[in-house]
């Protein structure tokens, strides 16, 4: 295929995305108000519980098998190397603009995670269908396409909600210590010059330095051992906030590799002839309602965006010149190199979809996250609407090439 018609086919998907996102937009206007804040939030909910777990164990269960999980293994790997790549990249872009610290984390956020699942189910599909594709026949593609896709949604939650969750929680807690640091400095300039009586009186020594003896390990201290471990362990499940880790779409994909591996599962379920077809039929049913309803949720999304607070230029810049520029860059060189190793087979789709995962716009829960500690919303908003309004030109030429350089 020519260089221009690889260009067409690839331009397709990107504007049916433009069409429904613009449409999402235009609902979500204060003067129309079919897809308000309201609207949008119940939305998601049944998209987030419902409708994305049905898409990926119904996608997943078809076409995992043993044998496709020796192709499928290097994509977690893929994938990873996108957060730490973004996120050596997102450190470069704070030691050049010095943002405010509130805002850090959600740099490092933005540059890190791509939007891994939502974009890659939109247009993987819509490339499969089009004439001039490269990947065969489309009925296939679509089947395989969309394995990929929803494989790639299940690991990228998991690295989101582990990692940038955690980034922004560090990131934001470390402004709001600033903020009690400089109110209590204050607080104690307005009273300088007075004296705690405690500071005249010596420090207490350890009884060991008097003479007495230490306290004994009874079994008191190693109750509170124990309950100190428990606290620890607390501690440790809320920051990494294990609910948001096993989040739907990875609790359907997990659903989706039982169905698929465990041969007596797979044979009641997943077929033609299968006695529980009815459960796969209408998991299939309901996922197909996700794509369209997370387009427009996107585009009503994006709203904020025009309205939202200004931003620093020159952060957005470095933001668009990562995700756009350099990291489609470096993932060429990591999945060349990885082919060359025999570390990925000769599957020009799934080359091809390894290659997406570096040149995507920023993950939307992204958004979410920064509402949940309350640092650079509105910052947020902004920037997803110019990384999402330039992915239209940015997707259609890094797609393009990709095409070509798969095919």
């Amino acid at each position: 295929m020519g260089l221009l018609d690889l260009f067409i086919t690839a331009s397709m998907p990107v504007l049916k995305v433009l069409l429904i996102t613009a449409l999402g937009l235009l609902l979500a206007l204060d003067r129309i108000d079919l897809l308000g804040q309201d609207a949008r939030k119940h939305l998601n909910n049944i998209v987030f519980f419902v409708l994305n777990p049905a898409l990926v164990s119904s996608n997943l269960a078809k076409t995992i098998t043993y044998e496709s999980l020796k192709k499928l293994w290097f994509m977690p790997f893929n994938i990873l190397f996108t957060f730490i790549v973004g996120s050596i990249l997102g450190w470069v872009v704070l030691q050049i603009t010095r943002p405010p610290q509130h805002l850090r984390g959600l740099v490092v956020g933005c540059c890190a995670a791509g939007n891994l699942g939502n974009m890659l189910l939109i247009i993987i599909p819509a490339v499969c269908k089009e004439k001039g594709s490269p990947f065969g026949d489309p009925g296939v593609c679509h089947t395989y396409g969309m394995s990929y896709a929803s494989l790639s949604m299940a690991v990228g939650a998991i690295y989101l909600w582990s990692y940038v969750y955690n980034i922004v929680r560090i990131s934001s807690s470390r402004s709001s210590k600033e903020v009690e640091i400089n109110d209590s400095s204050a607080s104690i300039s307005s009273r300088e010059g007075s004296i705690s009586t405690e500071s005249l009186l010596p420090a207490k020594a350890p009884p060991e330095q008097l003479g007495l003896p230490s306290t004994r390990f009874d079994h008191k201290t190693q109750a509170h051992l124990g309950t100190g471990l428990k606290q620890f362990m607390e501690n440790v499940s809320r920051k990494i906030n294990l609910k948001r880790l096993l989040a739907p779409s990875t609790t359907g994909a997990i659903a989706g590799f039982i169905v698929g591996l465990v041969p007596q599962i797979r044979k009641l379920m997943i077929g033609d002839v299968a006695p529980l077809r009815v459960i796969e039929n209408s998991a299939i049913l309901l996922g197909d309602g996700a794509i369209p309803l997370l387009t427009l949720i996107m585009g009503g999304n994006l709203l904020k965006g025009l309205t939202g607070s200004g931003i620093q230029k020159s952060l957005l810049l470095g933001i668009i010149v990562v995700r756009y520029i350099a990291l489609p860059l470096i993932g060429i060189v990591v999945v060349k190199g990885a082919i060359r190793l025999g570390l990925v087979q000769h599957d020009p789709l799934y080359q091809f979809v390894l290659l997406l995962q570096f040149a995507l716009p920023p993950a939307m829960n992204i958004g979410t996250i920064t509402q949940l500690f309350g640092a650079g919303e509105s910052e947020c908003s902004v920037i997803m609407f110019w990384a999402y309004a330039l992915a239209s030109i940015a997707l259609t030429l890094w797609t393009t090439f990709f095409m070509w350089l798969v095919s």
